[in-house]
């Protein structure tokens, strides 16, 4: 049997729907904030919220939130907005990328975390299983002391390079899936260290059908895309409306180059919509609604132009993969 776990509890697989598979929600990175950063706030339940009751109006389900806890997540605010609105939300429990770890520590995670003053020193002291036991803790009781789960689990590394810290929390969060049965998500900079992330679990006996990797469209190079389709593992095509990086057409030829391959089934998409600037209800961005309102229609039509069922893939990428990817697997 097969089950989703988000904020508010177990569902079936079956009912998950239309699924965001990487969005930010409500976060305050420390690191940003420490910089003075404020596009990089996301620091206002209400706003937020409105962008995802767009997404709703337009037909959306769930969205998994891929905020960990050095991403400066706010699990409180986010399960509310869950709960007020009647979409899934899915948590994530783990870690992000070493350079943001030179923040400082709240205080309101001191209780979990112990009296280290930044992320990097925290995650120096301790063991590998003894990060694997915070995550743990994080999929099984709750994210940071809430009773509010996480659904999956989550290690990034760096553009085109690994640190040994960043090693460190990627073998924890293995060890942490294979207690658990959490599926797994990886940030990847810029696309970059796929292939080797993939090693490094591999190295842990990570069955890579769990595995979710992020950014793929940051790094459009069909040949290294089908190189990573080819171990199982997910892609997440979440830079969806990010012009600035590529414009549609590159991201929709990847894709439809994955699906003329027969990797369709690992095929993810979400829009990493992690800046105020990004937000429709923070300042005039495309917001949450854009995906499903307007790339989807133009995707369809784009993959029915060059003889493909567009509406048959979309029902998969948002739909049956999401499901399939973020399931726990009795």
């Amino acid at each position: 049997m097969s089950y989703i776990r988000t904020l508010h509890g177990d569902i079936a697989k079956e009912d998950l729907g239309f699924t965001y598979s990487h969005e930010h929600i409500v976060c305050r990175p420390a690191f940003w904030q420490e910089r003075g950063e404020d596009d990089l706030l996301l620091d206002d339940k209400e706003k937020s919220k409105r962008d995802v009751l767009d997404f709703k109006k337009h037909g959306g389900h769930a969205i998994v939130d891929a905020t960990a806890v050095d991403y400066g997540r706010d699990v409180q605010a986010v399960q509310e907005i869950a709960l007020e609105t009647g979409i899934k939300i899915v948590g994530t429990a783990g870690f992000n990328k070493s350079f943001l770890w030179d923040a400082k520590i709240k205080e309101e995670l001191k209780p979990l975390t112990g009296d280290y003053e930044t992320y990097t020193q925290w995650i120096e002291a301790k063991s590998i299983n003894e990060l694997a036991d915070f995550v743990i803790r994080e999929v099984e009781e709750g994210l940071e002391g809430t009773p509010f789960k996480a659904g999956q689990v989550k290690f990034g590394t760096g553009y085109n390079r690994i640190t040994p810290l960043e090693e460190k929390t990627l073998r924890a969060v293995a060890r942490a899936h294979h207690e658990t049965k959490a599926p797994v998500h990886s940030h990847t900079e810029v696309g970059t260290m796929a292939l080797e992330q993939i090693e490094l679990l591999k190295s842990e006996g990570v069955n890579l059908s769990y595995l979710s990797l992020g950014h793929m469209d940051r790094n459009p190079d069909p040949y290294y895309h089908e190189q990573i389709a080819a171990t199982g593992a997910y892609m997440s095509f979440d830079g969806i409306g990010k012009i600035k990086y590529a414009p549609e057409s590159t991201r929709i030829a990847l894709i439809l180059n994955l699906v003329s391959k027969g990797y369709e089934d690992q095929i993810l998409i979400s829009g990493d919509t992690a800046r105020k600037t990004y937000y429709k209800h923070y300042d005039h961005g495309l917001g949450l609604e854009y995906i499903i309102a307007k790339w989807v229609p133009r995707f369809v039509d784009e993959a029915n132009r060059n003889g493909f069922d567009g509406q048959k893939l979309i029902e998969k990428f948002f739909v049956s993969n999401p499901a399939n990817c973020f399931s726990f697997k009795k």
